[in-house]
């Protein structure tokens, strides 16, 4: 009776590691399938490039447009600028240079996309 009792239990696990394997092998799939239909490693690649793009966007504002603004703009250092209301400080110079820094960023994108879609020959409706 023992051999017959360890002999069900081995199958019993046996049939259990096989399960999870296959629990394992189709988990595995199933990322994939998500990787593959939601295009998450081109996504991946496309923040990443996107980050450094702003990098290079906000370093172009900061130390190339701003200067020249700066000049045209009596005052000099016009991102410096607060105003202040009583305890509260608001800081109109430092939102024009975020404001500026958005709007390249946003041209440079449109741009881009332009480009890019200028030489995708399916129709957009």
């Amino acid at each position: 009776m023992d051999l017959k009792k360890t002999e069900d239990t081995q199958k019993e696990l046996k049939s259990g590691v096989l399960n999870i394997h296959k629990g394992a092998q189709g988990f595995s799939a199933e990322f994939m399938e998500f990787l593959n239909k939601y295009q998450v490693i081109g996504l991946a690649v496309a923040f990443v490039i996107g980050s450094a793009a702003s990098t290079l966007v906000t370093a172009l504002v900061k130390d190339i447009i701003m200067p020249f603004v700066g000049v045209i703009i009596p005052g000099g250092d016009w991102q410096s600028a607060v105003l202040q209301v009583g305890p509260i400080k608001f800081m109109p110079g430092d939102f024009a240079g975020a404001l500026i820094n958005f709007i390249i960023i946003a041209l440079v994108i449109f741009i881009l996309v332009k480009y890019i879609m200028k030489g995708d020959v399916s129709k957009k409706v």
